[in-house]
């Protein structure tokens, strides 16, 4: 960090209230007004995940680039941008954060300075990288969105949630390929690059920054060209190993490389109705690209031409090439940066005290309305209890009263009942006499027949007896007297026939 930073230091807050990062909310099917920077309104379909959020990046009123973040790698997934040709002019990094990423409840709906949002926002930091993130580390703030291709003034690039760690080689020759691409290559075969379309993005490795931002295990390019009747898509890729050179690949062969193999352009950005004669020519001028990459790396640490010098320090980032002017420049920086390395340890440690305090005393303020609303809570539960068991009571009065009555009754019925059942057995004996004395004339009447038929079936059995008897008597006696007669007319007869 130069002196020339801390000069821009009492602007920077100033120039970030031009800056609006909205994050777009997950019931929006796309990125809200940021869509126009996507082929057909249309962003890449396969790469949402739950920890990705998605921002409309804004400056100066007006919508700049999309970007989809990952809050758990802390680096974009990708930024999509309109390739316009950019305004001449400087620019002067104004690394910023977004507050709501980190506090979704933050009233802030505008990027602002790291030191700003440490006294504003809570959890800073917790899904978002900072700018301590990088110091004193062999990393810098790489744009996937470059300010050299920004045609807004270059000013809405210089967000964090548009940079990934890139080694200082890499971002110089990431930067060089991208605008020798776009000058080269993309836009002189897009008309004048209204209809380009262009999405820079990061594959994440396994190596982070302090444990805490993920370095690319390498960066990509998708450019989609939709001039009606000679559009074209092509992919670029860049490893972060030095020794890599920019390489160029089918948009399709692009998308199995990256995580989820995800749709980066519509219908494949009209496929059935691409150029391959403006393709052809584009792969011409990559190779142009890709020889002028590798006479740069040949070259490796020493000292470049003046004009390929001139042209790197105008394709870097004011934080990458300032300093690099003058000899005087460099001694003030040498001289100065244990100074500001100081002054940035005091200011840190000063801001980490105030901030540990604020969470102290805020820590103590919630226990202390936590229990004084845990005593409310107790004491209007306890109050409420009470008159639920009077209410209880005094409801539950009429049905023990007929609970009791019920009682009552039950007890003086029994009592009744075991009169009646005294009285019965009292008056059971008088009444079965009574009983049996008047069933008496009743039984004896009605035994009356019985017993006069008795008796006349008795006489008449004994008159049948005696005639059965007389009758048998004469019977037997009338066939003694016929035998006795038979007997003696057969002896007259035979003494009759011997006397002849």
């Amino acid at each position: 960090m130069g002196p020339a930073r801390w000069l821009a230091l009492g602007s920077l807050l100033a120039l970030a209230r031009l800056l609006d990062g909205r994050l777009v909310g997950e019931d929006e099917g796309g990125f809200g007004e940021c869509d126009k920077f996507f082929y057909a309104a249309t962003p890449p379909a396969g790469l949402s995940a739950e920890s990705h959020v998605k921002i409309c990046q804004r400056a100066e009123g007006a919508e700049r680039f999309a970007t989809l973040y990952s809050t758990r790698d802390r680096i974009p997934v990708y930024s999509a941008f309109r390739a316009a040709r950019p305004a001449q002019g400087s620019a002067e990094p104004r690394w910023l954060v977004e507050p709501q990423i980190d506090d979704p409840n933050s009233n802030l709906e505008e990027v602002i300075n790291e030191a700003e949002a440490i006294t504003s926002l809570k959890n800073l930091g917790g899904k978002q990288a900072l700018n301590t993130d990088y110091l004193d580390s062999d990393y810098q703030r790489g744009q996937l969105y470059p300010f050299s291709l920004s045609s807004d003034g270059q000013m809405a690039t210089f967000t964090l949630t548009n940079s990934v760690p890139m080694t200082q080689s890499f971002q110089e020759r990431w930067y060089m390929n991208l605008n020798s691409l776009m000058d080269q290559a993309l836009a002189p075969q897009c008309g004048n690059g209204e209809d380009l379309f262009i999405i820079t993005g990061a594959v994440p490795s396994n190596h982070k920054v302090k444990d805490r931002v993920t370095v690319p295990e390498f960066v990509w390019l998708a450019a989609c060209c939709a001039v009606p009747g000679g559009g074209w898509a092509m992919g670029f890729v860049k490893h972060t190993q030095d020794d890599d050179i920019i390489e160029d690949v089918m948009v399709k062969d692009l998308e199995k490389l990256l995580p989820f193999n995800p749709q980066l352009f519509q219908n494949n950005c009209g496929e059935s109705e691409q150029d391959t004669e403006k393709m052809k020519k584009i792969l011409e001028m990559v190779n142009q690209v890709q020889d002028e990459e590798r006479m740069v790396q040949s070259r490796g640490n020493s000292v470049p031409l003046s004009s390929t010098r001139s042209k790197r320090s105008a394709l870097l980032p004011p934080e990458a090439s300032e300093g690099r002017s003058s000899f005087l420049g460099k001694l003030m920086g040498f001289i100065a940066t244990p100074f500001i390395k100081l002054f940035q340890l005091i200011y840190y440690l000063v801001v980490a005290i105030l901030k540990n305090i604020f969470y102290f005393l805020w820590y103590v303020t919630k226990q202390v309305m936590n229990g004084i609303e845990s005593c409310l809570y107790r004491l209007g539960s306890a109050t409420v209890s009470y008159f639920v068991a009077i209410g209880e009571e005094l409801v539950s009065i009429p049905w023990k009263v007929l609970k009791v009555l019920a009682k009552i009754i039950r007890a003086v019925l029994r009592i009744l009942c075991c009169l009646l059942k005294a009285v019965c057995r009292v008056l059971g004996i008088p009444v079965r006499v009574l009983v049996d004395v008047a069933s008496f004339p009743v039984y004896t009447m009605g035994a009356i027949p019985v017993v006069c038929k008795d008796i006349a079936m008795g006489l008449g059995g004994t008159v049948s007896l005696l005639f059965d008897t007389a009758f048998g008597t004469m019977g037997g006696l009338f066939q003694a007297i016929f035998s006795v007669f038979k007997r003696i007319g057969y002896k007259v007869t035979f003494d009759n026939s011997g006397e002849l």
